[in-house]
């Protein structure tokens, strides 16, 4: 029996994968495994029955687990890849009906330099805008700002574990750069424990208040890799309400919003590539 899953929460960020499984020469090889059947075991009973899985970055751009899982429930997932530099048109376009969504850039331990990465103004950036897929960005604290200097500003982006900006302000260097985009942005409401002390409820409603309601994802980080002690689902699940303190928004997050960005365009547009 086929089910309606429009109406029903996402988690926009979850990780799968199995033990003692990394790319050579990864900085973290997982001791333990991190199975679809013990995410969906957790999150369907709080009404979240459908996910962003994304790659993880120590499989690099190894993407055969995830295109997996998404062929095996193509109604209830979809995906952020993480791909090379040279990627193509057809591998796009390939990728994006398997269900991927979105492209990965993990930032974090590097030079945050984006100059293997094709330049603003070439076909490769409007291929993503064409698509509808968006660049997720996960970054070090405080160092946001400078790759977005590095990117077009007319593609779309998400923004991991809430930006990590240095403080908490308006004035913060990270929410200015991300208020002067002109393309969408769509910030993550999650991995508050990658924070560094900085207080998760301040910083959402900071985002709600500079971005609105319409730009606000939720995600789990699950298994919440080398954070492991948090990776409590409830409690990750009730953390939006207790940070946003707007049911309207809070609904926004957890349904609209996931379902609009990722669920929104299923086809290749005509004329592509």
């Amino acid at each position: 029996m086929s089910h309606d899953l429009s109406k029903t929460a996402v988690d926009c960020h979850f990780h799968v994968f199995e033990a003692h499984q990394a790319r050579p020469g990864a900085r973290y090889a997982p001791p333990y495994a991190a199975p679809m059947a013990a995410w969906q075991t957790i999150a369907g009973p709080l009404g979240v029955r459908r996910g962003v899985l994304v790659q993880t970055s120590f499989m690099g751009i190894d993407n055969r687990g995830l295109l997996a899982h998404l062929a095996a429930q193509p109604q209830a997932l979809r995906g952020v890849a993480v791909l090379p530099p040279t990627v193509g048109p057809s591998r796009l376009c390939e990728l994006n009906e398997a269900g991927v969504r979105g492209l990965r850039l993990n930032l974090v331990g590097t030079a945050h330099d984006l100059s293997d990465w094709p330049a603003p103004g070439t076909s490769f950036w409007d291929a993503l805008r064409l698509l509808g897929w968006h660049l997720e960005l996960h970054t070090d604290l405080g160092r946001l700002p400078p790759v977005l200097a590095q990117l077009p500003p007319q593609v779309p982006l998400v923004i991991d574990h809430m930006g990590k900006p240095e403080r908490v302000s308006a004035q913060d260097a990270t929410v200015r750069a991300v208020r002067a985009r002109g393309a969408p942005v769509h910030v993550k409401l999650s991995g508050a424990y990658r924070l560094q002390g900085r207080d998760p409820g301040a910083l959402a409603r900071l985002w709600l208040g500079e971005l609105g309601p319409d730009r606000l994802l939720w995600g789990s980080d699950w298994p919440c890799t080398n954070h492991e002690a948090q990776a409590d689902y409830p409690a990750l699940f009730a953390s939006l309400a207790d940070w946003l303190r707007d049911d309207a928004a809070v609904q926004a997050a957890r349904v609209a919003n996931p379902a609009r960005l990722y669920w929104g365009a299923e086809a290749v547009p005509a004329g592509w590539p």
